[in-house]
């Protein structure tokens, strides 16, 4: 009598073998690769961050174009040229008393 081996055949354990391991490293790959999640949730996080920046600087520009507006030619405000004057030149009226 000969005994018969229950023993699956050693092609069966590689493929299953080279199967989990691509599994593995597919899974690893979409999780932490270049374009996985967490390399998404960083983007998403510096996107946020970079519109926030955007809209700062939209209103500082926002800012300089209405005093750039109100020093022109064709509307000039008085109070914002005396302020700018001080500033720029250091100048003071006669009436003004000094303080340093």
């Amino acid at each position: 009598m000969t005994m018969s081996q229950n023993r699956p055949a050693l092609g069966v354990i590689i493929y299953f073998g080279l199967a989990l391991t691509a599994a593995t490293y597919f899974t690893f790959a979409a999780v932490q690769g270049d374009y996985g999640l967490f390399r998404r949730v960083q983007i998403n996080a510096e996107r946020a961050a970079l519109e926030a920046d955007l809209a700062v600087l939209r209103a500082e520009v926002a800012a300089m174009e209405n005093r750039t507006r109100r020093l022109s030619d064709d509307y000039l405000d008085l109070d914002l040229l005396d302020e700018r004057a001080r500033e720029v030149l250091g100048l003071i009226r006669t009436d003004e008393i000094v303080i340093r």
